[in-house]
Order: C-alpha cells, then structure tokens, then sequence
C-alpha cells in the first residue's frame, strides 16, 4: 500500500490523537422508512444521532438487534440517505452529493461483511481483484496490488483457491483483502465476526488492529458482541432502539456507564456483579450485608479498601466479583459480605463513599 498511508496518525487507546480531525461526521441524523414497520407503519431506524469518528482511530458502534447499526452503515457510505440531518465523510458532504459522486466516494470506503460476500466462481485473487477491474486498474497493477494484499493478509498461497475451499476465517480475510483493494481511507466492519469462532474472531481482530496501526485506515466496527469491541475499540458509540444513548472512550463506557442501556451491554460482558439469581443464593449462605463496589483506576485501591474496613473493625470477605485489564487499566466489580456492628459498617460504608467509591448495597 503507498508510503502515506503509514504516516497517519493513529489515535491511543483512551483519547483522540492530539490535533486529528474527525473523518465522519453525523450530524442529528434521523433515518425513516415508510410501510416497513409492523401492519406498514413508518418505521424509524435511526432518531437524531450526532457523532464523530476521528481519523485514524478503530470505533465501535454497539447495540442489539434492531438498534439501527446496519442503517449506520448503509448511511455512511451513502447507499442511503437520511430523512434529516448531514452526513460528511473526509472533506465531502456525502448528503449533499448526487448519486454519481456518492459512488466516487464509496471508492475511498472498504466494506467488510457478515457473511463474507464472495464470488464462488471467482478464485481468491480474483475475488480481491474484481474492485480493482471494476475501477479500471490496469491487469499488471492489479496483480501487483493482489499479491500484495494476499501477502498481508497471510493467504498468499491460497490465491488459485475457490472460497469453497477455505475456513471462515480464511474467507473473512479474503474479505479483508477486497476491501483494501483500492486503498481506502475508511473501513466499514458491519457484524464482521458474528459468523466466526472465538479463536479466528480473534485473529481477524488483530488483524483488522494491524491494519489501523500500519495502513492508517480508520475503522468503524458494527457489532452486538461487546468483546469485540473490548478488544480492538479506541472509542464506543451505544445504540439502543435507534438512539445514541452513550458514546466516549472505551474505558469510560465499560468502567462508568451512565446510562441503562449502557450497563446492561458492560454487564453482559464483564459479568462481575450478581444477577438476582446470584444474589438470592449468596444471601441463603452468607448473613452479612452484601455490597457491590466498582474497581477504581487508581495504584492500592484494594489496599485502601481494606484498610478501610480494618479501621472500622468490619470484617470483608469477597464473594462475588471479578477484574479485568482495558486499555491497560482495571475495570469490574468486587462484591463483599461486610460482618460487624450495624453503626460499623455504616461508618465504612459513608467513608468510601466520602472517597469517591462507586458502591451498590445489594440488600
């Protein structure tokens, strides 16, 4: 791929890149249907969403079935147009673009795919070449560029093959390579590991990352599965039931979710606070008051909570709960039964509130 791509600047994983523009801009957009609801009523998919992608940096849109994610993508690239408000992708408003120039615009946007989206008749390289005869480059730069492509994306002696042949994995990253073909700017990933494994989800992911890292491509990621996020996203948008109910940095939306919607994904991912059921089993065997307190991004904060308790004389025992590194950072919950004098407790409790400590009294 050209020397310039390299030197765009990729974002961390826990802020915007100093200085780096956005690269798509939604703008309070509204995306409706008319007649595709139940009984043929409109139907809204989309309802005043506004956010921005940075250039350079992997972003993830998350939500369940139905949230609008697809919409998104199909608004991005401009093979829908929305009922109300702008879209704009690099230096183009892409709501304001006819037809013709939408398609020019869509050469600078890779699509990667669910269900991969491959000819059966074509061979591998002809499947990564085929962007590349429609966009009229030349067969000697077209074998050039499909060889390289297949190079980077390890399936180089695979290249006579027929999808037919292949893994999912091995498809997806045909996929991948198609998609780069004509050297985007920006990669759309819409559910592009839903229909893999968990160890070739991984593989595709690191090298969908590798991708971000070397090329510079920015990479919008549409997915339900919140892994996937976790493990590739620089920043994270939730849509649920068409609206932008969160967005900010990975970290922040795992560790400090501020709304419901927004817990609930983190909960089924992280899976450190007890569910009812849970709950109902720890009180049957453990008589003290139970309290949940979320993990602080902060050097001894398990030391300080201990010695917490210790000065109050209120005995902490943990009995549900579980860590884990984002962003090079702990995040998760940590559920304790607390024994001693009711006033003790108390006394622990207001103490770490006093500290800023994020607690839930399960009783």
């Amino acid at each position: 791929m050209p020397g310039h791509r390299c030197d765009m600047s990729v974002t961390t994983r826990d802020a915007e890149p100093a200085g780096s523009e956005p690269y798509v801009r939604i703008e309070h957009v509204t995306k409706r249907f008319p007649g595709n609801g139940r009984r043929g009523t409109p139907l809204t998919a989309l309802r005043d969403v506004s956010l921005e992608v940075a250039r350079g940096e992997v972003f993830g849109v998350i939500g369940h079935s139905g949230a609008g994610k697809s919409t998104l993508v199909r608004l991005i690239n401009g093979l829908e147009t929305p009922t109300e408000g702008r879209i704009h992708v690099g230096p183009h408003e892409v709501t304001a673009l006819s037809e013709r120039d939408r398609r020019n615009v869509r050469r600078d946007i890779g699509m990667i795919f669910q269900q991969f989206n491959l000819f059966r008749s074509r061979t591998v390289a002809g499947n990564v070449a085929y962007p590349l005869k429609v966009a009229g480059v030349g067969q000697p730069e077209r074998d050039r560029r499909v060889a390289r492509l297949l190079d980077f994306v390890g399936l180089l002696d695979r290249a006579h093959d027929h999808p037919e042949q292949l893994s999912g994995g091995q498809k997806q990253r045909v996929g991948i390579a198609r998609a780069l073909a004509t050297e985007p700017s920006l990669l759309l990933a819409d559910e592009a590991t839903s229909a893999l494994d968990p160890e070739t989800t991984g593989e595709v992911l690191a090298l969908l990352r590798r991708i971000n890292r070397e090329l510079g491509v920015t990479i919008v990621i549409i997915t339900h599965e919140l892994d996937v996020i976790r493990s590739i996203a620089d920043r994270v948008a939730v849509l649920d039931g068409g609206e932008l109910v969160e967005s900010g940095s990975l970290y922040e939306v795992f560790a400090h979710p501020s709304t419901e919607a927004a817990a609930r994904f983190v909960g089924t991912t992280l899976r450190d606070r007890p569910s009812a059921a849970t709950l109902a089993r720890l009180r049957r065997t453990h008589s003290g008051r139970l309290v949940t307190v979320r993990v602080r991004d902060r050097t001894g904060f398990q030391t300080a909570l201990a010695a917490t308790f210790l000065r109050h004389e209120v005995a902490a025992e943990i009995v549900f709960g579980g860590i884990s590194e984002l962003q090079d950072r702990p995040v998760g919950s940590l559920t304790f039964e607390l024994t001693g004098p009711p006033d003790a407790v108390d006394a622990s409790l207001a103490a770490l509130r006093s500290d800023g400590v994020e607690l839930t009294e399960e009783d």
